[in-house]
């Protein structure tokens, strides 16, 4: 082994992940010798007797199988590697992949009971220090004493109450997303071994999928009709099939997979 050092800025000559450059030095004549091309396709020379194909001229493997004037077996339904119907690669009706399932490798989907008590817990975190927030600024201070309902939504409706509903909005939007997409799971998913995953190949959402699945998940909640809308995200949770979706899953096309 040479002891000079390698040019600055090239590899040194023993470096393991160096590329080989190839030998075009053909063999010697004391290496393994090539075996002789054999006939050319159609030809008409079949192979000579004893070998092990036993064909007849034409194809060299053999005259009876199906495709044989095409030489990588084509002529089956699907294309020519042999797929069946409904993709070019051997997949099943679906997709020009096989119609491969997304979840195919990924654990199995949330249980609904884990996943509704992973989402009371994040809502609670979120909540409490909301509440002990207005208790010191009166953000939801609201004096119904002797009120009528007008009186009420009145209250209701001042600017203060806007911008601590703005707040709340705010903090919640921003803890999914912050949470989803450092590695899938909020404080809920964590303790219910749960995690938030891209429906296309597992991978923990990026901001966009993240923000996106929380926009939908929290503003109408919370701007115009709560319980109809968790109703509503219930409901499609319940009979998405087969992916157990709600509508920010689909928004943010995720889903909810187990992590234990």
């Amino acid at each position: 082994m040479s002891n000079d050092a390698p040019t600055p800025g090239q590899p040194p000559e023993d470096d393991p992940f160096l590329k080989k450059p190839q030998d075009p030095t053909p063999p010697s004549a004391g290496g393994p010798q090539e075996p002789p091309p054999g006939p050319p396709p159609g030809s008409g020379q079949g192979p000579p007797p004893g070998s092990p194909y036993g064909g007849q001229g034409g194809d060299p493997y053999g005259s009876g199988r199906p495709g044989a004037g095409d030489p990588y077996g084509g002529g089956g339904p699907g294309g020519p590697y042999g797929g069946g119907p409904g993709g070019p690669y051997g997949g099943g009706p679906g997709g020009p992949y096989g119609g491969v399932d997304p979840l195919a490798g990924m654990p199995p989907l949330a249980e609904f009971g884990r996943r509704f008590l992973a989402r009371v817990i994040d809502a609670l975190i979120v909540f409490i220090p909301l509440f002990l927030l207005s208790l010191i600024f009166g953000g939801w201070g609201v004096d119904a004493n002797g009120d009528t309902w007008d009186d009420i939504a009145g209250d209701l409706n001042t600017g203060r109450q806007w911008l601590w509903s703005l707040i709340s909005l705010v903090a919640y939007v921003g803890y999914d997303t912050l949470m989803v997409k450092r590695n899938g799971q909020t404080v809920g998913k964590k303790l219910m071994k749960l995690r938030v995953a891209m429906l296309n190949d597992g991978s923990v959402p990026d901001t966009g999928s993240s923000l996106l699945r929380a926009v939908v998940l929290w503003v109408p909640a919370l701007v115009c009709c709560f319980c109809i809308w968790w109703l509503v995200i219930i409901i499609t949770i319940l009979t998405d099939k087969p992916y157990k979706q709600g509508l920010h899953d689909k928004a943010g096309k995720t889903v909810v997979v187990s992590a234990a």
